[in-house]
């Protein structure tokens, strides 16, 4: 047997070897069979092509897939929703069926469904390949919609290549990204907060909810069409030309996909979609998910794997998008959904509770990924920590580009909740941000859409709370402010800047965005107050909103200009409990934390490589709601008294309280 490489560089993988080998074979073993008539993953992934609705040069042709039917209609506008002989569907083998119809059978934005037919039963469906699905404004029903526009849109920038070196995320929900009472759309959202974006010097927009969902509060987590682009946002032209312009301008755009599970929903979704349970789905005890109200795929089907990973290329060709962040891994690499695990040890990933259909249909999404386009990017949202979640697929691993760092928003919240400021200890928190494998990339983040939910609070609503509806406006600020604008500052800075892979920001937050996000539902009068982002706040420079958005537009710039920022080793430089105090260093770059609430220290000493250095950031300049205590044109030089054994010589700083200082040498 061979020695595969993530075993090499982590010899406690070693008893699981046998495990880990027979993961990858049977991933080898699967990809054989499924490409028995493809050539490749790509090629077997095109069922969008064959299945749904597509205008030929001499008509139209529907393809779908419903081995347990009996009979299948498509009824719409076009004959008043009944089912008729014209528009009854033809078997064909393997349990697919299929419409010809003449060009004047239907035309652009008519609506449409499945009339389905079991024995013993039948339903409208919503057909599961279906590219466009709308929602009447006043029954509420959902259709599929026929979409073949005049012009359709047309990329300008048919390939680009993301900038990963780090990767800097700015996650965002387009429905509440306007600062109106309503739902926002993919154009306001490219007029309006796209050139924010740019300014803030973001390289990455991960965009959530995009898949269609019937609930607009489930955050597009419950997916109905996981080919439709959701149509509450626009139309897809828009969406293609958000995609387009962010290219232009550099900017990577990946979405949230949802194969862990989808909405129970059945005139909607794919639930009993042709009379039976598991179509789709797993049958019996697996086939709901106990914590989501949601269906779980059945990875081991190959319909399935064929259906989910010609998905994962449908948004990659059709919309140019650049990647996923894939949601719920952790529900999908284990038969428990990771519920109720601890994951203390190695031995609670290599125990038979992993589904290993599941995680070979996950290695075969991230190569089939690659295949289409090798510069991809693709991120685990995956909190049990699997070794090999993000290695190399021929090194042993799952194949992702990064995997979430889950832990670092859990402890920040923890630390702010539990520890009383002056038993923070500094090196504490530098080892849980840098604590992690070093042959796997992380997504470092200090909060995410998570922490901004109603039920949970953001960290500037856990530092500040009730005084930020009254104390936010300069001149104005309390105590308790002054302590949640600095170490809102000081948390971002040692997140942003101890990260191994890349760094992300939830919309908002940046600038510490006062409220928690709660959509429209009946417990709140089906109000849009929260489902928005107040951008006045930001914009007003009376308000220390806007210099928390000036300070993480300058970090943000610090990084990117960072030659290699993200490859240099971050090697602490200095630690000391009872002052809390903590320094480390990458290339160039010295960082240092005061989180003493109480002490500033004078001449602190701190060792680092001998030479001449300079301010380039520090948390308490007033720009950024600071104080003004450190001069930043002063020139530090190090210095040998005392001689230290290391080699390395004294940076002699001003430190005040509850502040950070990024320092760079001079060559």
């Amino acid at each position: 047997m061979e020695i595969l490489p993530i075993i090499k560089s982590d010899p406690y993988l070693e008893p699981y070897a046998a495990a880990i080998y027979g993961r990858y074979e049977y991933f080898r073993d699967t990809e054989r069979k499924l490409l028995k008539e493809s050539r490749s993953l790509s090629e077997f992934a095109t069922g969008y092509l064959y299945f749904g609705l597509h205008r030929l040069t001499d008509g139209w042709v529907f393809r779908e897939w419903a081995p347990n039917a009996t009979a299948i209609y498509m009824i719409g506008d076009f004959n008043n929703w009944d089912k008729h002989p014209d528009y009854q569907l033809k078997k064909l083998q393997n349990g697919s069926w299929e419409l010809k119809l003449p060009e004047y059978a239907l035309t652009h934005t008519q609506l449409f469904k499945l009339l389905v037919e079991w024995e013993g039963g039948s339903g409208e469906r919503i057909p599961a390949w279906a590219r466009r699905v709308v929602q009447d404004e006043h029954t509420k029903i959902f259709s599929a919609q026929v979409w073949n526009p005049i012009r359709p849109y047309s990329f300008k920038h048919k390939v680009f290549k993301p900038t990963t070196d780090p990767l800097l995320i700015y996650e965002c929900h387009i429905g509440m990204s306007g600062s109106e009472e309503k739902v926002s759309g993919y154009t306001e959202f490219r007029i309006n907060v796209l050139p924010r974006i740019i300014k803030a010097g973001y390289n990455c927009i991960q965009i959530m909810a995009i898949q269609e969902h019937p609930y607009y509060g489930s955050f597009g987590y419950h997916v109905s069409n996981f080919f439709a682009a959701s149509s509450r946002f626009g139309t897809p032209e828009e969406l293609k030309q958000l995609i387009d312009e962010a290219h232009e301008n550099g900017i990577a755009v990946i979405m949230d996909i949802v194969h862990s599970h989808a909405v129970k929903n059945e005139v909607e979704g794919l639930g009993r979609f042709d009379g039976t349970p598991y179509q789709y789905f797993h049958g019996g005890a697996r086939r709901e998910h106990p914590a989501w109200d949601s269906l779980c795929f059945d990875y081991a089907k190959p319909a399935v794997v064929h259906f989910l990973l010609s998905n994962c290329k449908f948004w990659l060709e059709e919309y140019k998008f650049d990647g996923f962040r894939f949601d719920g891994v952790t529900s999908m690499l284990y038969r428990s959904h990771g519920l109720g695990e601890d994951f203390g040890n190695y031995g609670s990933y290599y125990n038979l509770n992993q589904d290993g259909d599941a995680i070979c249909y996950l290695t075969l999404a991230n190569k089939l990924i690659h295949e289409v386009n090798p510069n991809a990017i693709t991120i685990a949202e995956e909190v049990s920590g699997m070794p090999g979640l993000a290695a190399r697929i021929d090194d042993g691993g799952i194949g992702f580009d990064y995997r979430m760092a889950m832990g670092i928003p859990d402890f920040w919240i923890k630390y702010i909740k539990e520890v009383r400021d002056e038993d923070w200890k500094a090196g504490h928190i530098f080892w849980e941000l840098t604590n992690r494998r070093a042959d796997e990339k992380t997504i470092s983040y200090a909060e995410s859409h998570d922490q901004a939910l109603v039920g949970d609070k953001t960290i500037i609503f856990r530092l500040i709370d009730a005084e930020m509806y009254w104390h936010m406006q300069k001149g104005d600020n309390t105590l308790t402010v002054d302590r949640g604008v600095a170490l809102h500052k000081m948390i971002r800075l040692i997140t942003a800047t101890t990260i191994n892979g890349g760094y992300l920001n939830f919309m908002g937050n940046e600038f510490g965005h006062p409220e928690w996000i709660d959509f429209p539902r009946e417990g709140n009068g089906w109000s849009y107050k929260y489902a928005r982002r107040q951008w006045e706040l930001a914009d007003n420079p009376q308000f220390l909103y806007h210099d928390l958005g000036r300070f993480d537009r300058d970090m943000i710039a610090m990084i990117k200009n960072g030659h290699d920022f993200n490859t240099l080793p971050v090697q602490k430089l200095w630690d000391k409990e009872g002052d809390q105090v903590v320094a480390y260093q990458r290339g160039d770059f010295v960082f240092a934390f005061n989180f003493n609430g109480e002490k500033s220290f004078t001449d602190y000493g701190i060792l680092a490589d001998q030479g001449a250095y300079e301010t380039v950031l520090t948390t308490d300049n007033s720009l950024y709601g600071g104080f003004n205590r450190i001069d930043e044109s002063i020139v530090h030089f190090t210095v040998r008294q005392p001689v230290h054994e290391s080699g390395k010589e004294w940076l002699m700083l001003y430190l005040p309280a509850r502040t950070a200082v990024v320092l760079k040498r001079k060559h």
